[in-house]
């Protein structure tokens, strides 16, 4: 596979890539760059870190890359998830890799790694104290929305540690590329600001869109990384999003109750799932709807879509209809896994009866 081919793969992910030159040269000089992302285990996965996941994640490591995904248990107990309780938390990594499992993720070039598990070596809190070393109290801070809080919520000092950390992970990964969300953008320049000066590297950032959450997006305009944060779907706002074991009659009513305004695309969360989800795993769009109203109708792309529903020539409610019978036709073997899977089902019983908390 040539470079461009290569650098086209990544560019589907990034919605913001720094740099893009950067990313050219490290294609040009390895053939099998590391990428790794990681993901705090605190309850039911949604479709954005489910399904968005794994189809991000295929086109990563179809462009050569080896995948590192960061079971950052010791991050959710930092964190205050699941009460602050590191087995449930533990309990809930292993689910969630089972859904990763069932939903398409290639696991032949993707490595699970625990954080629990290199926390134990000297190697590891070396490189937490090096990033310690170089960066400021105030600059910490300014990393708070890594873990979904504010500069103004109350800190307790192991959040103070928990970017450090994070910071520390990407060159304890020897990760030549940052594939995390919008919402991580932060800690990743900080790691690009500090790694060459304790003998580290700058890695790339690909940032990845953070898909909306299914309610009415919040007034006012911030920087990007803020207003993704905002809109983002949540787990302690269960109706704003999809999880991966939802049932049918859960998929539909949720998207049902969706905000999609007529003739509008922007800030519209049932097109995002429409472009992010459903035209990433089908080649087609069917709307099928009585002939007083236009007949069944098809769109082979996303901007075929997008288009007719600007133009007024699909009804919010019709777009509903069939978005939900294409996000059920993703979900549905995910939830058969965990229905036929002892194993999988005896994890999902125990992630269903933890407290979630934020």
């Amino acid at each position: 596979m040539d470079i461009e081919t290569r650098m086209n793969l990544v560019k589907q992910v990034g919605e913001e890539i720094i740099t893009e030159q950067d990313l050219k040269k490290l294609l040009e000089e390895k053939k099998k760059p590391i990428a790794y992302d990681g993901f705090e285990p605190s309850g039911h996965l949604h479709i954005a870190q489910g399904i968005m996941r794994a189809i991000n994640v295929n086109k990563m490591t179809k462009s050569g890359c080896h995948f590192k995904m960061w079971v950052a248990d010791w991050f959710g107990w930092a964190n205050n998830k699941i009460g602050g309780d590191l087995d449930k938390i533990q309990t809930v990594g292993k689910y969630q890799i089972e859904v990763w499992k069932a939903c398409g993720m290639d696991m032949d070039n993707v490595e699970f790694l625990w954080t629990s598990d290199s926390v134990k070596g000297d190697d590891y809190w070396k490189i937490v104290m090096q990033v310690a070393r170089n960066t400021t109290v105030k600059r910490l801070l300014r990393c708070s929305q890594i873990m979904g809080r504010t500069e103004s919520d109350a800190q307790q000092g192991s959040q103070i540690l928990y970017p450090m950390m994070q910071c520390a992970d990407i060159f304890y990964l020897k990760a030549d590329i940052c594939q995390l969300g919008m919402d991580q953008r932060k800690v990743n320049m900080l790691a690009r600001e500090v790694g060459p000066s304790f003998g580290f590297w700058k890695p790339v950032v690909v940032s990845h869109h953070m898909l909306m959450g299914l309610g009415k997006p919040p007034p006012g305009s911030k920087d990007a990384a803020e207003r993704a944060i905002d809109m983002k779907m949540s787990k302690s706002r269960p109706d704003t999003a999809i999880f991966m074991t939802d049932s049918e009659e859960d998929i539909k009513r949720k998207i049902s109750k969706a905000y999609c305004q007529e003739k509008e695309a922007y800030e519209n969360p049932v097109l995002e799932y429409c472009r992010y989800l459903v035209f990433e795993r089908f080649n087609e769009f069917k709307i099928e709807r009585p002939v007083k109203f236009g007949g069944d109708v098809s769109f082979k792309s996303y901007a075929e879509l997008e288009n007719a529903f600007v133009k007024g020539e699909v009804h919010p409610m019709d777009l509903k209809q069939s978005t939900a019978v294409y996000i059920d036709r993703m979900i549905r073997p995910v939830r058969e896994h965990f229905e036929k899977n002892r194993k999988a089902k005896e994890l999902l019983d125990q992630v269903k009866s933890f407290e979630v908390t934020r």
